[in-house]
């Protein structure tokens, strides 16, 4: 890039300052239980004030009921004077501060004397659930994403605060073990273990998108980096209401970099589409509702021209074309039944979709000579179905926030994929395939219980699970000249058994908020192999691990928060890095699992630091991690083939340490931006694995170290007559990856939205990599190989869509 291109880059970027909101809950119930001292009977009809502490003026105010219990709705965290009072009863007052970190403060029980000494000045805290303010969580609004509307929720990922997509993964921090959730679950669709499926669900069928740095020991230990918890749009209002969207759109606008000879066309002016519907209908205590989305896109999911050079003096030059149409269906179906003020059950279906059609040509050419020495073109027909129910139960006690969760989900999905390949050889052309089935079946049982004490909150509960994934991966060979591993097919079954239990309790004063948490977990993973496999035996692991979770903060005033944080996680091998079949997607790279694969655990040590200030705030954190057992992939060549084989591995100790700052600030009414930077120190110590397949080899790999980071920035502006536009600039470092490193990335987009039809109706027009600058490029080195690419994939996507609410 030469410097007058990353002079204009940046000119842009600090011109068009992005901007994104985090959605926070900014109200509190507070609750409490009223007896008589002496006779420890509930008192109704007791009169309950909220009074303002400067002048004592009027905020709100309730009265008991029967069993002596209230409850002062929606609000407002500070600092306030309570004041109960009942006829030939002395007042009882006191200050009382409404903390941020739950939404429901319990006072516990407030006795009434008839005649007593006035009580001295006691301090109440409460707490609601933090976004901001704890510096652990924040909420991203799907809609307002104008830059990304109509697309997929990995697209939409690329604005929030720390997160960068690659190779069809998102990551936090520069970390990609992220454990990403639907609705609070795991599902088939985004993965039990490693994260998939995100490029291709709608990003239309979202709500919100949480992103949970430090979770809790509520969740599940899977995920060193973090958890991406996706809510899907439901709605719960009375009557018959909905919502229904269309938008369209074409990638590929032009070819970036001609074939090399004689193999089929790139795709270009690739369609889009992504209709929508929203329905719901509820009448006195039964909630019907229905989601649905197709997406339906052309892509050139990849464009990759590589160079492969090896030490005897053997150059490769190869692209690695696909072009990719994908279709995929997702709803969801259900309903709420509000059996009383106390009960509810929740019934649900989720389904899904996915076909995808792959069509792919490989050509091979000698680096010196200019030869082709082979040409692999390949069909992948692939097709994902997923389908999970949820029963879940709800009992709410007397007491606000004081409640019992129970839920059972059950997952069902099927991967059917078949690949049909012809290999020509300068001498000969053969025509082969192979088929994979695999089944996965999960059961999910959790038991959460939450209570608000006097100065907190408690959570405990356990989860159960039990998952299998049978797998049948047949070879059908060519009678001569076959390239299939013909020993290597036949069967496996994955087999996962998690009993975990976990308690998490949140303290909190005026000047101070500390949680604490502890998770154990079990975990027994087998996975039994064909006993006619040519390499690989029966193997797994189990474990009884304790996960223990921190986090102290210090109000240093309104407006200035300190924390810190640590946890304990790990990152569970899941059933891809396991799968013993080789996998023949790249014809010279060949991707196989290895059952003998063990768990990383990671520490996370975390400072984080807020200033609040009238239109804006500033969020700062240092964070350090460090995992053992590092989980990569490892790419060797056996002999003297130029065969590489991508093989899973642990790779020892690995270490990330970096700083996230995000500034964000309303300029005025119509225009507010927000910047986030985040810069950090990836490394991997030396280390050395041998690999089984194809035949028992050792690679040893030098210390990787780099210093990486990126820069998103965006505005928001507001125009007249209903009209909103958002700009957003990415700039993302060199990184490193297995073996090698990724080169610095840069994009911009735009997009503007207005509503029409009274605020009913809304249109939107938006531009992803608007100056076609988002190329891969990569450097490997492996044990006799180096290895450079650059992929000129589709980013540059144009998108129109109108959305209707009724």
């Amino acid at each position: 890039m030469t410097t007058t291109k990353l002079s204009n880059y940046f000119y842009l970027i600090f011109i068009l300052i992005p901007g994104f909101a985090f959605a926070q809950n900014a109200s509190v119930n507070v609750s409490g239980n009223i007896k008589d001292k002496a006779s420890q009977e509930a008192m109704p009809f007791v009169n309950v004030v909220l009074k303002s502490p400067k002048d004592s003026v009027f905020i709100t105010g309730t009265v008991s009921i029967e069993n002596g219990l209230f409850s002062l709705k929606e609000i407002e965290p500070g600092d306030y004077i309570l004041q109960v009072s009942f006829v030939g009863y002395k007042d009882h007052t006191t200050t009382l501060f409404v903390g941020s970190n739950s939404q429901y403060l319990n006072l516990g029980t407030i006795f009434m004397e008839e005649s007593a000494e006035s009580l001295g000045e006691v301090t109440v805290t409460g707490q609601r659930e933090a976004v901001n303010e704890a510096m652990d969580k924040k909420t991203y609004s799907v809609d307002q994403n104008v830059s990304q509307s109509g697309g997929s929720v990995l697209q939409s990922m690329n604005n929030l605060p720390g997160v960068t997509t690659q190779d069809g993964q998102v990551q936090l921090r520069g970390n990609s073990q992220v454990m990403i959730l639907i609705d609070g679950k795991q599902t088939a669709i985004t993965g039990f273990g490693n994260q998939n499926g995100l490029d291709n669900i709608p990003a239309s069928a979202v709500d919100r998108i949480e992103i949970i740095n430090n979770p809790s020991a509520k969740y599940d230990a899977n995920g060193n980096a973090g958890i991406i918890n996706i809510i899907l749009k439901k709605e719960d209002q009375q009557g018959f209401n909905g919502k229904v969207g269309l938008s369209t759109g074409l990638g590929a606008l032009w070819v970036r970099k001609e074939n090399l000879p004689n193999i089929r066309p790139q795709y270009t002016a690739t369609p889009k589409i992504n209709p929508s519907i929203l329905l719901n209908h509820r009448k006195n205590k039964v909630n019907l509702f229905l989601q649905a989305d197709n997406l339906y896109t052309q892509t050139l999911n990849k464009n990759e021209f590589i160079t492969r050079s090896y030490d005897n003096g053997t150059v490769i030059n190869q692209q690695m074309k696909r072009n990719r149409n994908t279709n995929f269906f997702t709803s969801k179906l259900g309903f709420d039944w509000y059996m009383n003020d106390h009960n509810t059950l929740t019934v649900s279906g989720f389904f899904s979709q996915e076909v995808i059609m792959d069509r792919g040509d490989q050509p091979f050419y000698d680096g010196v000579s200019g030869d082709r020495l082979r040409l692999w073109q390949f069909l992948e027909d692939e097709v994902l179905t997923a389908a999970m129910s949820t029963i879940s139960y709800e009992h709410k006690f007397a007491q606000p926030g004081h409640k019992l969760n129970i839920g059972f989900n059950y997952t069902f999905d099927r991967e059917d994929e078949k690949y049909f390949f012809d290999n020509t050889m300068p001498s000969y052309t053969t025509s082969e395939d192979f088929a994979l089935i695999a089944d996965q079946k999960v059961a999910d049982f959790n038991l959460d219980y939450t209570k608000p004490i006097k100065h907190g909150l408690l959570e405990t509960g356990l989860k159960f699970r039990r998952r299998t994934i049978p797998t049948n991966m047949q070879f059908n060979p060519s009678a001569t000249n076959s390239v299939l591993d013909t020993g290597a097919d036949g069967m496996a079954e994955y087999r996962e058994t998690i009993p975990a239990i976990y308690g998490n309790y949140t303290y909190e004063v005026k000047k101070m908020e500390v949680e604490i948490g502890l998770r154990f977990e079990y975990v027994d993973v087998q996975y039994v192999v064909d006993p006619n496999h040519n390499t690989y035996s029966s193997d797994g692991y189990d474990y009884f691990q304790p996960f223990p979770n921190a986090r102290l903060t210090f109000k240093l005033d309104n407006k200035n928060d300190l924390s810190v944080f640590y946890n304990r996680r790990v990152d569970r091998p899941d059933e891809g890095d396991i799968r013993i079949f080789p996998k023949y997607d790249d014809a010279e790279i060949i991707k196989v699992g290895n059952p003998a694969i063990q768990p990383q655990f990671t520490n996370t040590f975390e400072v984080g630091y807020r200033n609040n200030w009238d239109a804006g705030y500033f969020y700062g954190a240092a964070y350090h991690k460090i995992s053992d057992g590092t989980i990569t992939r490892v790419g060797t060549t056996v002999g003297n083939s130029t065969l590489i084989y991508n093989t899973s591995q642990n790779a020892g100790k690995s270490y990330n340490t970096g700083l996230e700052v995000v500034i964000s600030q309303e300029l005025s009414d119509r225009v507010s931006f927000n910047l986030n930077m985040n810069g950090y120190r990836n490394q991997i110590d030396a280390f050395t694995v041998t690999n089984k397949y194809p035949t028992e080899n050792t690679f040893t790999a030098e210390k990787q170290e780099v210093f990486s980071g990126n820069i998103k920035l965006n505005t928001n502006v507001t125009f007249a007559k209903n009209t909103d536009a958002q700009f957003t600039a990415i700039y993302l470092a060199p990184d490193i990856i297995p073996q090698g490193t990724i080169e610095g990335r840069f994009s911009l987009d735009i997009g503007v939205k207005r509503a029409i039809q009274n605020g009913k109706g809304e249109v939107f027009f938006n531009a992803t990599d608007l100056l076609n600058t988002m190329v891969i490029k990569k450097e490997i080195t492996g044990n006799n190989f180096t290895y450079t690419s650059v992929d000129y994939y589709e980013t540059q996507v144009l998108r129109i869509g109108y959305s209707y609410k009724f």
